[in-house]
């Protein structure tokens, strides 16, 4: 049986969305817990107001509402309330389709160590940069690799012997990926929506936040950085992809020259 755990700081605007398409996946005799973090909305509540609507579905909810922020307190703050050994770790921001929690959970029921994503789908942003730079960004090499991870992921209990508590980093889920072999690594077909943060600024805010992710994984757990196994991107293919799109190119361009621009601090929003 799963756990679905979702931290949420100031999602009210969409945790109601998410937790919908959970409840509306078929009872599989699952539990969904909400970590409301230093929220100075209304989060927890909105979670809360789902609880007739997740029995009637046949699911379990439990909304935590702590005053710390900070994914990875929330993600260990949910671990210690997760009542099932398999564990789906969800973004308060994604919605997932009616059939993706029960390909996971039957992905995740063999007893090797096993970490399962499913098929992301960035859905249309209102924003003309957000557009031209998604776009561009879906035919990287990491956007197209296999169990990306991005907005969710899960483990068996396996899998989730592989580490303890999680870390006070920046990328947790870049983290929970390298714990695993590419071949341990598995892809599920069954979609979810992940939006992308709308805007110039916010792009680079986030962008700069994941480089910044990715490199301090490297800076503490080196040995974990050669099972990420991505795709290469050689000059050649750069070339093609920039001629069937200049314009995303341009953006996508434009944004990683801001990131160097200067170093950030603090979280930023992964949309």
């Amino acid at each position: 049986m799963l756990s679905v755990i979702i931290p949420a700081s100031n999602e009210a605007g969409y945790i109601g969305a998410c937790l919908q398409a959970v409840f509306a996946s078929p009872p599989i005799g699952a539990e969904v817990i909400v970590v409301a973090n230093g929220c100075r909305d209304a989060t927890a509540e909105v979670a809360r107001s789902f609880a007739a609507h997740a029995q009637a579905a046949g699911w379990a909810l439990h909304v935590l509402d702590l005053a710390q922020g900070g994914k990875p307190n929330a993600l260990n703050q949910g671990d210690a309330a997760a009542s099932h050994p398999m564990r789906v770790y969800l973004d308060a921001d994604v919605v997932v389709s009616p059939e993706l929690l029960g390909q996971i959970a039957q992905a995740l029921s063999v007893d090797a160590p096993r970490y399962v994503a499913a098929t992301p789908q960035i859905p249309p942003a209102r924003s003309a940069v957000t557009r031209a730079y998604a776009r561009f960004w879906q035919k990287l090499p990491f956007a197209q690799s296999h169990a990306g991870g991005y907005g969710l992921f899960s483990v068996n209990a396996a899998g989730r012997a592989r580490w303890g508590a999680f870390p006070d980093i920046i990328s947790d889920d870049t983290f929970v990926r390298l714990q695993f072999l590419p071949q341990e690594r598995l892809q599920v077909p069954a979609q979810y929506d992940w939006p992308m943060i709308e805007g110039f600024a916010a792009l680079t805010r986030v962008r700069r936040r994941q480089n910044l992710g990715t490199a301090e994984i490297a800076r503490l757990y080196p040995d974990l950085m050669p099972r990420e196994a991505k795709p290469p991107l050689p000059p050649q293919r750069v070339v093609r992809l920039m001629l069937a799109d200049p314009l995303g190119f341009a953006t996508y361009a434009v944004v990683s020259l801001a990131v160097k621009a200067r170093k950030t601090q603090g979280w930023a929003r992964g949309r």
